[in-house]
Formats: structure tokens, sequence, C-alpha cells
């Protein structure tokens, strides 16, 4: 093979250059990788110093004609680069010329200065490419330029055939952000539950109206795991959802009024309190509502009107009463200490009632206030030496560091019977509720093992088998369905019964919990009979 000759090389780059012909020009470029570095400087050199027209398509055709050249020679990507951003009618023209097989430099240089003159270019080439790979290139890169103009081309990919396309345009019409393209997301939804995560996800990212409208319809989903995404991400939100939220507390669907009431709790934007209280003033049907607008109340401050939260005390439900004695601890006052120990000093079935309240729910502030009354006491010692042995103890401590010393001692007592209580296991995300399955599974002669994460309950199981499961539906990361459809991975339905405990009444969340390996569904609010009869079917109570 002949030697090459570098100054003719460099004389004929000169020439090719003055006359415009890029073919000859590419002749002499293919020989680049077989000269010197001294002679590929003083070539690229010339070649830049050339009408951008000519020189831009020819720094492409070397890299992507000779992508192994170019990888040992940064400075042709980021010439071109370079020029392309100084020259961005090249760019353009670049885009558009059909002699240029390889544009992927082109659009991604687009994309990355969010060139909106080159989206009517862009969207011609996806005309005229069938080639999915280039498609995506494309679809990603409009979204990098976020033109409202690019949204009706997007739209269409959102129905494309190919799943990568569709998520692509999802993620750039995300981008895109108007609200004419979240309405095209919101239209998207509800063929596809993955795809709709990856929706919900970008309404939780934009958060304009249409972004926190459609999170707080997806509280209206009949997939738990949709449900459960939505009140995560209306929480993360936070005060800005708030308003949107609070219109639901004007509707009478149970299951939305107990989604939203955990949401604005959580929150904890004191503008919930007045339109929370406005909801229980209209004393909701469903007690599932009450105990989780009561619930709410315990995680907001009120700062007026908190005697008001003693009604809940004399409701039907023992659930609604405990919710309603936290939120009273939590805004514990003079006026609610006076209020409480005239419901409580008759002495009456529903003086008695209140007063088991009060000790199971562990509301210490209320307790505490109570205690130097005899009356209370008398009550009190009804149920405090029987009860669980964590909230007996929890007691005497509290007793004795407040140096009521005679009560603590009245208090010491012993179990019922001297058996090896069974272990029931219970899982809740509702600290509350954990409270009332352990006073609950106590009083029914069982041995609660709580478990506020549903991680922490399958890593004990996979040691300790419990008589039975008792799971609430909607928790986060791990739901009641997945929960259980893991446990079935290591006992059957016939060795270890599970049981869901939901407010959820919808029938699609049924049928999946039947599917998963739930052994029958009880709906809440419970009390000690109506979880003595559904356990009942399946393992003995006393």
């Amino acid at each position: 093979m002949a030697e090459l000759n570098t100054e003719h090389m460099v004389e004929e780059i000169q020439a090719n250059i003055q006359t415009g012909d890029a073919l000859k020009a590419r002749l002499v470029l293919d020989h680049l990788g077989e000269v010197d570095k001294k002679t590929q400087n003083r070539l690229l050199y010339e070649l830049s110093r050339g009408d951008m027209t000519f020189t831009v398509p020819l720094l492409n055709y070397l890299l992507t004609a000779h992508p192994e050249l170019t990888a040992g020679l940064p400075i042709i990507r980021e010439t071109l680069i370079s020029n392309l951003i100084a020259y961005p009618h090249v760019l353009l023209q670049s885009l558009a010329n059909p002699d240029i097989a390889d544009k992927t430099v082109m659009i991604e240089t687009a994309g990355e200065l969010k060139f909106e003159e080159a989206t009517t270019v862009l969207i011609d080439l996806l005309a005229h490419t069938k080639d999915n790979a280039f498609i995506k290139l494309i679809i990603d890169n409009l979204g990098l330029i976020g033109d409202p103009e690019s949204i009706n081309t997007l739209t269409d990919y959102l129905y494309a055939a190919d799943r990568e396309l569709i998520t692509s345009a999802i993620h750039a019409l995300g981008q895109v952000g108007t609200n004419t393209a979240m309405h095209r997301l919101a239209e998207r939804m509800g063929t596809d539950n993955e795809l709709d995560l990856i929706i919900l996800g970008i309404f939780a990212d934009v958060q304009d109206q249409v972004s926190l409208e459609k999170l707080n319809d997806t509280l209206r989903s009949h997939h738990a795991h949709m449900r459960i995404y939505a009140k995560d991400e209306l929480v993360r939100i936070g005060i800005k959802a708030v308003p949107v939220l609070i219109e639901n507390l004007k509707e009478g669907d149970s299951d939305l009024l107990v989604h939203t009431l955990n949401v604005l709790g959580e929150i904890g934007d004191e503008s919930a309190i007045m339109p929370i209280r406005a909801l229980l003033n209209t004393m909701p049907r469903n007690a599932n509502v009450r105990f989780a607008a009561y619930e709410a109340l315990a995680l907001l401050p009120l700062r007026k009107g908190a005697y008001t939260l003693a009604a809940g005390l004399t409701d039907s439900e023992d659930h609604v009463c405990t919710a309603a004695a936290r939120a009273i601890d939590r805004n514990f006052n003079e006026i609610l200490a006076a209020g409480i120990k005239n419901m409580i000093r008759a002495q009456n079935d529903e003086a008695r009632h209140i007063v088991k309240i009060i000790v199971n729910a562990q509301v210490d502030n209320v307790f505490l206030n109570l205690a130097p009354e005899d009356y209370f006491q008398e009550l009190a010692l009804v149920y405090l030496p029987h009860a669980h042995r964590d909230i007996k103890n929890h007691y005497i401590g509290l007793l004795q560091q407040k140096g009521l010393e005679d009560f603590a001692a009245r208090i010491s007592g012993e179990e019922l019977d001297g058996k090896t209580r069974v272990k029931v296991c219970a899982v809740d995300d509702s600290r509350m509720i954990l409270n009332i399955y352990k006073a609950t599974l106590h009083e029914l002669g069982f041995d609660p093992v709580l478990f506020e994460f549903p991680a922490g309950a399958l890593e004990w199981l996979a040691k300790e088998k419990p008589a039975m499961v008792l799971t609430d539906l909607n928790m986060p990361e791990i739901s009641g369905i997945e929960l259980t459809k893991r446990i079935r991975a290591i006992y059957s339905a016939e060795t270890l019964p599970v049981i869901m405990v939901t407010t959820q009444s919808d029938v699609q969340d049924h049928e999946a919990a039947a599917a998963a390996g739930v052994n029958t569904l009880l709906i809440k609010p419970f009390n000690a009979e109506s979880l003595r009869t559904a356990m009942g079917k399946f393992i003995k109570v006393n």
C-alpha cells in the first residue's frame, strides 16, 4: 500500500472546502486514522475553517462512520456540537438534510438547547420513520424541548403498539407540563395499572391543578396499590393538596371520605380542621368515617372548640370512641377535663364505657387528670387489673412517676387464668388500630403480636406461626393483598387463616383479597364480639 502524502491530503481538503465538494472531502477524511496526530489536527483545523453548512455534515460523517477513530479524537464531537450551538440555523438545516443519515447528535443537541424552532422538523422526522429506536430518540428530545406544539404528536404515541414508546411519550408529556399535556395523560389512564402509576408519578411532580385533581381522583380507584400510591404522594405534596382534598369532604362516598381524612391527618394542616369538624357535625352514618375524622383531628392542633370532641366518647362504636379519646388527649385543656369528669361522675353504664375507652386508648393526659378522683379509680379498677400487660405496666409506671403509689398498687392483678395464650398476629399501619387490637385480642384470651409495617410481620412469620393473621388492606409499600400473597408462599389457607380487616367496601378489593388467599373479610369497625365471630370460624375463641 502506497504511503499517504500528508501535504497532498491537506491541499486536497482545502480545495474541497473551496469548491464545496463534500464527496471528495469524505474520501480524504476516510484516511484520517492512517496519518499522524499532527496531520490529523491540521486536517480538522482546515475543515473547521470552512462554511458551517459544509463542515457540520462532514464532522457528523466522521463521528458516525468512524466511531473508533473519533473515540480517540474527542475534538471531533466537541467541534461538531460547538458549531451546532453557535449556528442554530445550521442545526435546523442539518436536521432537515436528507443526506445526513444519522442525526443523533443534532437531535440530542436540539433537546439539550430546548430549541423550540426544531420542533416542527423533529415532528416531520417522526412522520417519515418506522425505526422505534429513532422514534424514541426524537420523543425523548421533544420532551426535553418542552414545546406545547408537540403535544398532539406525543399524544399519538401514548397509544402506540410499542410499550417503550408509550412510556417515552408519557415522560415527554410530563416534561411539557402544560394543563393540556396533563389532561392528555389523564385521558390515557385506566387501562394499564403500571402505566397509570408512571402517570401518577408525573402528576406528583408537576403539581398543577389538573395533576392534583387527578391524584385526588385516584383515591376512588378500585385498585388498592393505586390508592396507596396516590395517598403517599398527596401526603408528600402536603399543604398544596389540601384545598382539593377538602372538597372531597362534601361527598357521600364513605371510602373516599376515609382515604381523604387519612391524608389530611397525615399532612397536618390547620385549614382542614373546620371542614373535618363540619363533617362530624353531620353525624356520618358510616362509623369508619367518624373514626377517620377523629383520628385526623388527633393529628391536628385544635386551637379553639376542642370541647366538641368529647361527644365522640359516647359514640356507639368503640373504635370511634378510641379515636375521639386520642384527639382529646392531643388537645387536652381545662374545659375538656371538666366536661369528662362530669360525664363519668355519674358512674353509670355510659361512664363505665368511657373509662374503659380511656384505659385502652392509653391517653395519658386524660388518665392523669382523672387519676386522683376516687370515682374514676373505682371504675378504672374494673378493667385495669385484667388489661394487657403492656397497658397495665404503662399505667403503673405513669402513676408511680406522679406520686400516686396507692392507685398504682391497686392496679397490680393476675391474669384471668394461668394458661399460655395463643398468639394472633395483627398488621395495620394505624397505631390507634393496633392499640385496639392489643386490648381486644387480650380480652378474647389471645396474646397479640402487633406490626405497624408488613415487612416486619413477614420477617416474624418466617420464624413463628401464630394461630391467625389479621391484616389491613390499605398499607404503604406492602398492601394487605401483597402481604397475604407472601404469607401464602409459606403457609396454606388451612394451616394459617388470614382475615382482612378493612374499611374498604369495594367488590374488586374483596375479589382481589380472595384471589390472594384471604380466608374471609371483616369490615371495620370491629369490636370484641364481631372479631370473636369472624375468628371463631377458623380457630377456638374463648
